[in-house]
């Protein structure tokens, strides 16, 4: 079988920043096992595999050890390839989901706005010394909250998340949580980093889905909607984020990198 492959920046204008996502477009579905072994072929932290449906697209993603709930870069890189790439007339696709439902995409003015569920996050229950230690943490957090199956610990200042150099080895045993730090921005609104090394993704160069965590939270502690976001990996990457009721919506761009075939 050879299907179209794609690989594309999600989170950029720039090739080789962002972050990567393959996007396979099928006739139908594969067997899971066979969808996992395609994602950690190509060994990115996500590959979104596409089967057009009666209202839009099915739409899954898998990481390289298994698939997720929920994957905003993936998302974006699919809607970029579809509305920017296959069809320039397209301006709205509907994404129907496993676990999430419908998610849709529109383009405007230069953007992909992405409109996915917002999961504010809660103090946590748990403050795990084993989290402080696999961070290797020189300062105190300011908080640790949790939402969704991730640790998310707060600082003052962007240079320590800029500087953190964790455990990986520690964050794996954390599993099923992953971890997000963050921090208020110097000339953005708020900073992160994303670590899900049990997924198989060390540190994930920029996350959409847990900004749907991040977003609730710094809103509402800076009393505004509106935010604009960076993530402070190697690669690193932009987000434009936005609260609207329950849902939370993601702007971004994406470029292609590569295209050709896949044979199985």
């Amino acid at each position: 079988m050879r299907t179209r492959l794609f690989h594309i920046d999600a989170f950029t204008k720039q090739p080789f920043r962002g972050n990567p996502a393959a996007v396979c477009l099928l006739d139908s579905w594969l067997d899971d096992s066979l969808l996992r072994r395609v994602a950690a072929e190509n060994n990115l932290s996500a590959t979104a595999f596409m089967v057009t449906g009666e209202d839009g697209y099915d739409l899954r993603w898998f990481t390289p050890r298994c698939e997720v709930e929920l994957c905003g870069h993936a998302t974006l890189a699919a809607a970029h390839l579809l509305i920017n790439v296959r069809n320039s007339q397209l301006d709205c696709v509907t994404f129907r989901t496993r676990f999430r439902g419908l998610l849709s995409v529109r383009k405007s003015g230069g953007f992909l706005i992405m409109d996915f569920p917002a999961m504010p996050p809660k103090p946590s229950a748990n403050v795990l010394a084993d989290l402080t230690k696999a961070l290797r943490l020189d300062s105190r957090p300011t908080q640790i909250l949790e939402a969704n199956n991730t640790y998310i610990v707060v600082f003052d200042s962007p240079d320590v998340i800029e500087n953190l150099r964790p455990n990986f080895a520690m964050l794996e045993d954390l599993h099923p949580f992953v971890v997000a730090v963050t921090a208020p921005g110097t000339d953005t609104d708020l900073v992160s980093r994303y670590f899900a090394p049990s997924y198989g993704i060390p540190e994930d160069p920029v996350t959409g889905s847990a900004h749907c965590l991040l977003t609730p939270y710094w809103a509402g502690r800076f009393g505004k909607t509106k935010l604009r976001a960076r993530q402070l990996s190697q690669r690193g990457g932009e987000l434009w984020c936005e609260m609207n009721g329950d849902r939370v919506r993601l702007a971004g761009t994406a470029v292609v990198t590569m295209e050709g075939f896949l044979s199985i």
